[in-house]
């Protein structure tokens, strides 16, 4: 697992309290940084996260709010990077399917105004938000954003077509956000294949193994694989920006 010296660093990591946004909390405490975790109000994992986080004499900081909400994604940030004085990493992570079960390209009805509704606040117009709060700060500091899109925005099928293309316009948002806030600061992107990880959508046993058979490394991914890309996108290179690197065992080339 990569490790870095990340003190007097800080970070804003939405959607923290499990999965891949909390493999990438985990892994910035480790690695000395100040983190403001993210999460849903009301989310009971968010205060069980925050409480053995603290227990185990992290420097996290509570950064409750619905990244789906116009004003609250806002305030959010804004209240984060006065707790922690300043920012050098935001993970755009929170995310949904807006959806239990898989929906096939072919099942039309089955896409709902809401699902696109709730795909595009939270999977990509919150990534907009919380970026605008965050760039002077970040900007200032030489910072750099992370988004996790998803190897549905690049061509391989999602839950659904709404969050297909809802990832493929995170993508593309990535390259403009790049664009906006060079040079003072980068802006980049992961596409995660399958992980291992809370997740709204429900697999079959066969799936989970279609998934794994169908990729090159014959694996899954596991949440730290997908942290440590996050955070050597932030700190382990200063060459990168508007990229959306595939994290996927190889499934984009089955």
């Amino acid at each position: 697992m990569i490790s870095y010296d990340l003190q007097g660093k800080t970070a804003l990591v939405t959607g923290g309290a499990s999965g891949i946004g909390l493999a990438t909390v985990e892994i910035l405490l480790r690695s000395g940084a100040t983190v403001a975790m993210n999460y849903l109000p009301g989310d009971p994992r968010g205060e069980q996260e925050m409480t053995r986080l603290r227990e185990a004499g992290s420097r996290i900081i509570a950064a409750p709010g619905d990244v789906g909400t116009a004003g609250a994604a806002e305030a959010m940030v804004e209240t984060a990077i006065r707790e922690m004085g300043g920012l050098d990493l935001l993970v755009n992570n929170a995310g949904t399917p807006a959806t239990k079960k898989l929906i096939p390209p072919a099942n039309l009805d089955e896409v709902s105004e809401e699902i696109w509704s709730t795909i595009w606040n939270v999977n990509l117009v919150s990534v907009f938000r919380c970026t605008k709060a965050a760039a002077s700060s970040l900007k200032e500091r030489g910072g750099s954003v992370v988004n996790t899109a998803s190897i549905a925005g690049l061509g391989k099928v999602g839950s659904s077509i709404a969050y297909s293309a809802g990832k493929a316009a995170l993508i593309n948002l990535t390259k403009d956000l790049a664009r906006a806030l060079a040079p003072e600061a980068r802006v980049n992107a992961i596409a995660p294949g399958a992980v291992d990880s809370p997740w709204m959508v429900e697999w079959t046993d066969e799936q989970r193994r279609n998934s794994i058979d169908q990729s090159l490394l014959k694996r899954r991914n596991q949440p730290s694989d997908l942290a440590d890309v996050i955070v050597f996108l932030a700190f382990g290179t200063k060459m990168v920006t508007g990229h959306t690197v595939p994290v996927d065992a190889g499934l984009l080339l089955s």
